[in-house]
């Protein structure tokens, strides 16, 4: 079992096969490693809480409206939450004017006996309260995730995490951006500065480097 609470940039993406939905209705397995190893591509992950909530669907729509892009720097997108992929096919049914994500064609992982979200560490456990009379634990608070993205290399490393709670949406522009960053280094082995887009000046991995770097700008 991984240490709860630790950062796992740099590891291998747990090697894990989870149940998945698309558009079609077809239920199949998606195991995100060897999406990444076998495909030779990097692979965007974003968890959100829930489906038919408010905030979701507005970021599943961008991650849709930038698919080409990812798409274009060799990355496959997938989304994930705890819903059943019964649910998923529900949501992927009901019209953009009904609340539903109708369009969506990326594949949602249907992670429902929480294996995958549990060894990442990103479920909303709340407070846990013995119940004397019926001799059981109750949980206190929804058993979802919080908004979670990993960004995974071609060896199935995963080079970027982010986890925010619930209210505040993604940035899918600093996804792509830190694709494009990370792809540079892997090609030239140049590092990239703060707010660094393709296109702008890199840095050779030494003092004088960075000195003029700051001097320039």
């Amino acid at each position: 079992s991984k240490s709860k609470n630790m950062s796992l940039v740099g590891k291998k993406f747990p090697n894990l096969d989870v149940d998945a939905m698309n558009e079609m209705g077809d239920t199949f397995k998606i195991n995100v490693f060897e999406e990444a190893r076998n495909k030779n591509k990097k692979v965007v992950l974003f968890w959100y809480p829930k489906d038919f909530t408010y905030v979701c669907p507005t970021e599943i729509f961008a991650f849709q409206e930038a698919l080409k892009e990812f798409e274009a720097r060799n990355t496959i997108v997938i989304g994930a939450s705890c819903d059943t992929p019964e649910v998923h096919f529900a949501w992927l049914n009901t019209p953009k004017d009904n609340g539903g994500i109708e369009g969506v064609t990326y594949p949602l992982l249907a992670d429902t006996n929480r294996n995958l979200s549990d060894q990442l560490d990103i479920l909303q456990i709340g407070n846990e309260t013995y119940d004397e009379e019926s001799d059981t634990v109750i949980m206190d608070g929804p058993y979802i995730t919080w908004r979670a993205t990993y960004l995974i290399d071609e060896e199935g490393t995963i080079f970027a995490e982010n986890v925010n709670v619930e209210p505040v949406g993604r940035n899918i522009k600093e996804y792509l951006r830190m694709i494009d960053a990370y792809s540079h280094f892997q090609k030239h082995g140049e590092v990239c500065p703060a707010n660094w887009e393709e296109g702008k000046d890199t840095l050779k991995e030494n003092r004088n480097s960075v000195a003029e770097y700051l001097a320039s700008h």
